[in-house]
Formats: structure tokens, C-alpha cells, sequence
């Protein structure tokens, strides 16, 4: 150990999370519907695996753009030997119309000032290292994606502050929230460099609103900071109120060419609104010209393959498929997460109201033994050693309430979703339930004694004389 760097050795990387810790016991025990139907199934992981048939009936209509020929002639010499860091200029052309496309086009993108890199986690990494210095802050709304852990702060040396929401608005970013956490990071004596939001939310499935991109550009103007929007589940929103990009709202506010419209920065993928996180595509798009310039050149440490590029620049300037499949994938969305409320509801839980994403944030305070985190992590451990299923702890994603997890439902059949929601009815419903309900009673019955007895002292202490008191 001691022939490697601190950087190999440390244990900063957030592999420890539970977030992490639920996927290593799927992994061990994975459900199969034949061959392992007692295993653990994977809710825990947000892939989005409904549409595949609308891409692969593509692929078949259009050979040429898998099998790398261009109106019939191979082409794979030319994109074996492509390797400029800037990409190919029709991808990301068709990358900056796809998003487009995915916001209404109300806004628009410049293909220039669109900056490649290996999926999301690579975006969110390259854009601190352009943004930030080691001990420099980053300040994210909770709860937020704990994967964020290990992408903005390992390599970096960024460090996260929580901008604490809470329940009681539905989790939404106040400016009061803004302030404090500002302030937190003062007390600690780090530098704020920015805000980063995920819009739509993982983990809540929510899009942010206008009143909150209005306070957070507001914020980042008054502290002279920058604002990350990642905005890779964009595409996955399936019912109103509707996506809401931050560039619409600079568009609208007429701040470009502003030193606000420099200080604002996008993070997309392919992974969720396509499925395809194997592909490995995400993209910055930054109005910064230095932070463009920078960003590409350490792009070369996370490119996409040429090949991977040329059969997505086709797939996304067909503009019949992409206006189907995101209406179609849009309607399959919403009717997996109505099989998922529904059949959380049957089992007596209830989730914050979403309407993006391919999850939903889950309340399960009530199965809780106490208020707090501990009592979290034992129920998350029941669920997924006894029940089986992964889940993400609300902790793993830094909220500040005991109780809530977030729960995938896009990333398996129909029929193993049924699996799920009939095992977690039957732990709800079962003998630890009836347990849970007689402690619950107990202690109403408790509190109602408690409120008698203060009642009965109180009335007995007013009807005595002075000197008896």
C-alpha cells in the first residue's frame, strides 16, 4: 500500500455509501423470474429500459448507420482513424437540435459551444475541475444524487454544502434555503464557486419551477457565482406542469450576453431519455468561451467513440423517430409510475407528487420504530435482506429527514414491478406490521394517559387554595 498514492488509498470515493452497499447485495443475489425468483430485485438503479423496442426497430429500418456505411459505403476506415476531441460535427449538431427538440424548442443550442464527454458522471467532474479549485464549494439542494459524492468531489477536491429543503414545500429551493447555506459555508471557510441543481430532480422526480430558477439566478448574480443545471432526465417529463430549462428563463429575462448567461452551464446525456448509459454520451454547454475551450481539452481523457457517435447523429437527425419516441416513451413513463403509486397506496405508502424521472421519492416514516436515521437504515436493511428489494435510503442522498427513499421503476418488466410491490405489501402487511401497529398504539395510549394526567394535575391545582398550592 504504501508504493501507491493517497489518492488510491483514500476512501473518499463514497463506495461505502448505502447507495453503493444495496447494489453489491443485488449483485450477489440478482432475481431472476426462472432462475433465481427469491433474489433481490434491482429498484435502486435508475435505467430506463421501456423503450428499447422503438430504438431497435429503428436500427433495423436503418442497417447502414450500425453496420458504418454512409449511402451504402463503408465508412469504418474513416471512423476507425477518427480521433479530434471536438467530435464529429454532425453529432453534436444533431445533439444540440435533440435538445432542442426535448424543451419544445422554445430555446436553442449551439452545436460550438456544445463540449463531449463520456456520459454525465465525466460532464459534472470536468465542469468542476474547470470551475472550481481543491477546498472550493459547490452548494446542492437536498436530497440530491449520491452518486454526486464521488463526481464532484473525489477527484476534484471540491467539497459539497447542502442547501437543506425539507418536506413541508414538497423539497423546494427557498431563498432563505440559499442564504443559509451560503452562510454555512462561510462558517466553514470555504469559497463558494456555485449552485447545482438536477432539473428535473433525481432523487424527487420533480421538475423545478420558474419561482425557483428565478431565485437561484437571482442568487448567483448577487454572489457573483456559477449555476450548474443538469438536465438529463429533461425528456423524461410525463405530465404537468411541464420542463422548464434554465435557458428559457435567461431567454426570457433577456439576460444574454449577460455575465450571468457566462456563468450558467448545462450537463445532458443520452442515459435516461434514450437508455443508454452503456453508450457512454454527455455533453457541457457552457456560453463561457474559456470554460468551453477548457472543457474540451480534458475532454480527451473521456471521448466517445467515433462510431458511437456517427450511429447516434444518424438515430437523432431522423426528426420522425426522435417526435415519436419521445412522445411514446413520455406515455410509457407515465403509466409505470402510476403501476408503482398505485401499488404503493394498496400497501398503505404514500410518495411526494412527481411528474419526471424514472423514480419515485417514497414516504415511509410511518414504518419507522423511531425518528431517526438509524431507525432508517434498520428498516432499509429489512427491506433489502428480508423483503429483497433495493431501495435507496433517503440518507444516501443526504436529506435531512429520516424516512424517505427513493424507488425505481423504469428499469424492469411490468411483471418483476408486480414482484416488488406484492412482496413490500406482504412486510407491510405482515406479522413485523402488527408489531409496529401495537407499538403505535401503545404509545397514543400513552399519550392520551400523559395528557389526562397533566389535565387532572392541572384542574387539581387550580381548585386548591394558595396555601395548598
Amino acid at each position: 500500500m504504501g508504493l501507491l498514492s493517497k489518492k488510491a488509498t483514500c476512501n473518499t470515493h463514497g463506495q461505502d455509501s448505502s447507495y453503493f452497499l444495496g447494489w453489491e447485495e443485488y449483485e450477489k443475489n440478482p432475481y431472476d423470474e426462472i432462475k433465481n425468483p427469491d433474489g433481490i430485485i434491482q429498484m435502486g438503479l435508475a435505467e430506463n429500459q421501456l423503450s428499447f423496442d422503438l430504438i431497435e426497430s429503428w436500427l433495423a429500418k436503418n442497417p447502414d448507420a450500425a453496420n458504418f456505411k454512409r449511402e451504402g459505403q463503408s465508412i469504418f476506415r474513416e471512423l476507425a482513424l477518427f480521433q479530434d476531441y471536438h467530435g464529429l460535427p454532425s453529432f453534436k449538431k444533431a445533439m444540440a437540435d435533440f435538445m432542442s427538440e426535448n424543451r419544445g424548442n422554445r430555446v436553442s443550442f449551439n452545436p460550438n459551444k456544445l463540449v463531449l464527454t463520456a456520459g454525465a458522471t465525466s460532464a459534472n467532474e470536468t465542469l468542476m475541475f474547470c470551475l472550481a479549485d481543491r477546498g472550493d464549494a459547490f452548494l446542492l439542494p437536498t436530497p440530491y444524487y449520491p452518486g454526486f459524492d464521488r463526481d464532484l468531489k473525489w477527484r476534484t477536491g471540491a467539497e459539497i454544502v447542502p442547501i437543506q429543503c425539507t418536506s413541508a414545500n414538497g423539497f423546494r429551493i427557498t431563498k432563505s434555503a440559499l442564504e443559509e447555506a451560503y452562510e454555512q459555508a462561510q462558517k466553514l471557510n470555504l469559497k463558494v464557486k456555485g449552485v447545482l441543481i438536477t432539473n428535473p430532480s433525481n432523487p424527487l422526480g420533480t421538475t423545478t419551477t420558474r419561482t425557483e430558477l428565478n431565485h437561484l439566478l437571482d442568487f448567483i448574480s448577487r454572489k457573483k457565482i456559477h449555476l450548474i443545471s443538469d438536465e438529463i432526465y429533461s425528456g423524461t417529463v410525463f405530465t404537468s406542469p411541464g420542463f422548464i430549462s434554465v435557458m428559457e428563463v435567461l431567454k426570457d429575462r433577456k439576460l444574454e450576453n449577460t455575465d450571468v448567461f457566462d456563468r450558467v452551464h448545462i450537463v445532458y446525456s443520452l442515459s435516461k431519455d434514450l437508455g443508454l448509459p452503456g453508450f457512454r454520451v454527455g455533453v457541457i454547454y457552457s456560453n463561457d468561451d474559456f470554460v468551453v475551450s477548457a472543457a474540451t481539452k480534458m475532454s480527451s481523457f473521456g471521448l466517445i467513440s467515433s462510431q458511437t457517435q456517427y450511429l447516434l447523429s444518424t438515430l437523432l437527425s431522423d426528426k420522425t423517430f426522435t417526435k415519436k419516441y419521445l412522445e411514446e416513451n413520455q406515455i410509457r413513463l407515465k403509466n409505470r409510475h402510476k403501476k408503482l403509486v398505485s401499488g404503493l397506496e394498496a400497501a398503505g405508502i404514500e410518495c411526494l407528487k412527481s411528474n419526471a424521472g424514472l423514480f419515485c421519492w417514497v414516504d415511509m416514516r410511518h414504518l419507522l420504530k423511531s425518528n431517526t436515521f438509524e431507525a432508517e437504515i434498520e428498516l432499509w436493511k429489512k427491506i433489502v435482506y428480508e423483503v429483497k428489494l433495493n431501495i435507496s435510503p433517503g440518507s444516501s442522498c443526504h436529506c435531512n429527514e429520516p424516512g424517505w427513499f427513493r424507488v425505481c421503476f423504469a428499469n424492469m418488466s411490468e411483471e418483476t414491478l408486480k414482484v416488488a410491490l406484492d412482496r413490500l405489501k406482504g412486510f407491510v402487511d405482515g406479522p413485523s406490521s402488527t408489531r409496529r401497529s401495537q407499538i403505535e398504539h401503545q404509545r397514543l395510549k400513552n399519550l392520551r394517559k400523559m395528557k389526562v394526567s397533566n389535565w387532572v394535575f392541572r384542574l387539581s391545582f387550580h381548585d386548591r387554595e394558595p396555601e395548598e398550592r
